[in-house]
């Protein structure tokens, strides 16, 4: 076969692939819209149980305040009753939720995220690595050091989001309650959620990696210059102060302050360290390895820990209790009626190892 021959049938072959996967992109969005759509996940996706749970909560609950159906189906499925403690959200708007949540919250999406049905979430963690070795078949295996466990105990506390619309736009037949209340929850958690992995004091909220007690087990690089960074060798001291085995996946964690700084930074060729996201859907990139924008982050200045590098799916686990249960008050707040939205969620640095800080230089 002719060269020209062998590239043109490559350049064929390149066309068909990518024209598939383009082919599924395009499917797989139009079943995203379609689920997203009211009603959609009618259509087979969640069953008759869930159908009547999503009528009642909304069509009686939320616009009229009769809780009447709520409370059966609750007992039914042999449930806790509303009253103080609120009605759980039907699975089909609790699950919209959980993916709003995916996308409006830099850190759930990077870091790990753990559905429990206990109150506490407990995990043994081995600190000192897997002894092993080489030997013949029949050669004697000698002992290993014995693992070194430390265990993870992490207790949810309850977050809450407190929405509130008039009484009515709940009797508006063009106001679409279902997207209303999705998005004033999920945005609220998000914003919680994100300020309390990074800073959370573990107190009714997750532990954050930048609280004092987790700063002290983490390894950071000092910059070379005080309050500031002194060139990109400060990053480039950063990424491999991380051991190779957590940089498959790692990911850069910092303030769109500090990001700014960054992007003017060049290499001493001249070119840019920061690199763009090309399509839509790509993150930027900076060294290879991809940027989270974070404003929970801290400022750069003199002592702060400006930027955290490492794999937070493996530093970090989010647990969260099942469910999101909702109030409904239309008396505190007249004329409107709030609907008060809570979820149990907690977290904490699981592996240190996995995750580096850079501290400016004081």
């Amino acid at each position: 076969m002719e060269i020209t021959d062998l590239k043109t049938a490559i350049d064929d072959y390149s066309d068909a692939a990518e024209n598939g996967i383009m082919d599924l992109k395009g499917r797989l969005d139009d079943m995203e819209t379609k689920m997203a759509r009211p009603g959609s996940h009618e259509d087979g996706f969640f069953g008759a149980d869930d159908r009547e749970h999503k009528a009642a909560f909304f069509g009686g609950f939320m616009q009229k305040g009769d809780d009447t159906a709520l409370k059966a189906l609750e007992t039914k499925a042999l449930s806790s009753t509303g009253g103080d403690g609120g009605f759980a959200i039907p699975t089909v708007i609790d699950a919209e939720i959980e993916k709003q949540l995916r996308l409006l919250s830099p850190m759930r999406s990077i870091v790990k995220v753990k559905t429990i049905e206990t109150s506490v979430y407990k995990r043994l963690v081995n600190t000192s690595g897997t002894t092993s070795g080489w030997v013949g078949e029949a050669d004697a295996r000698s002992e290993t050091d014995t693992p070194k466990l430390k265990e993870i105990v992490i207790e949810p506390g309850e977050i809450y989001a407190n929405a509130a619309a008039t009484q009515r736009a709940l009797d508006d037949m063009q106001f679409d309650a279902e997207a209303w209340l999705q998005g004033e929850v999920a945005e609220e958690f998000a914003v919680q959620e994100g300020a309390a992995i990074i800073n959370g004091d573990g107190v009714d909220k997750p532990k954050g990696f930048l609280e004092a007690s987790n700063v002290a087990l983490i390894e950071a690089v000092t910059s070379s210059a005080s309050g500031d960074f002194g060139g990109p060798d400060d990053l480039i001291d950063l990424v491999h102060a991380l051991k190779a085995r957590y940089r498959m996946g790692a990911k850069f964690v910092l303030n769109s302050a500090t990001l700014a700084t960054i992007r003017k930074m060049k290499d001493t060729d001249g070119n840019f360290i920061w690199r763009a996201g090309l399509t839509e859907g790509q993150p930027d990139m900076l060294l290879g390895y991809p940027v989270v924008e974070a404003e929970d982050m801290p400022d750069m200045g003199a002592s702060a820990y400006g930027v955290a590098f490492g794999n937070f799916e493996r530093a970090y686990t989010l647990v969260e209790r099942m469910g999101t249960r909702v109030l409904r008050d239309p008396y505190s707040n007249k004329p409107y009626v709030n609907f008060y939205a809570t979820k149990r969620v907690g977290g904490n640095l699981v592996n240190e190892e996995a995750i580096k800080l850079l501290q400016f230089a004081a």
